[in-house]
């Protein structure tokens, strides 16, 4: 995570593993049962980097897909750079993922045997190129998500319960 600065706007500083966050899926591990996480390059133009470094990206609608032995990047949202001229990109174009070829291969026979997705979870500058993180995935079911909810919510209360009585309190 970036640190805070001054008058509360997140300052350009990385995370402990060198990662600085451009955009994060909030909706995908609620949707989600994540299997398998893959590290992607993708392929940009200048001015979407510029857009990027600027924390400017929406992995709301993204998805992945394999075409052709490739797989692409859809619904991705880069708006276009603030100081660009007739060189702006298109915010929504399809951008390639860079993947080992083993990889690919092994998310091919994954998403084609059924019920299996890609979805991106970040995106975030490694070492001055852009990275994304994409989840080999399963939807869940609305029972699913109620039991998730539920389970989490009585794992607060019990650490809320050990809390007050290492305090002594009773309630």
């Amino acid at each position: 995570m970036a640190k805070k600065g001054k008058g509360g706007k997140k300052s350009k500083a990385a995370d402990a593993d060198g990662r600085r966050v451009i955009a994060t899926n909030r909706k995908a591990r609620h949707n989600y049962v994540i299997l398998d996480t893959y590290e992607a390059g993708v392929a940009l133009v200048g001015t979407e980097v510029k857009s990027l470094r600027e924390g400017k990206a929406s992995l709301v609608d993204a998805f992945a897909t394999v075409d052709d032995g490739e797989v692409w990047l859809r619904g991705l949202h880069i708006p276009e750079y603030s100081h660009g001229t007739w060189t702006n990109h298109a915010p929504r174009r399809v951008r390639k993922l860079l993947l080992h070829r083993r990889q690919i291969e092994m998310l091919i026979g994954k998403t084609q045997e059924g019920s299996l997705t890609l979805v991106p979870l970040s995106m975030y500058f490694s070492g001055g190129k852009v990275k994304l993180e994409l989840a080999l995935a399963r939807g869940k079911q609305v029972y699913d998500k109620r039991q998730d909810i539920r389970r989490r919510t009585m794992e607060r209360e019990v650490t809320r319960e050990l809390g007050r009585r290492v305090k002594g309190m009773r309630g």
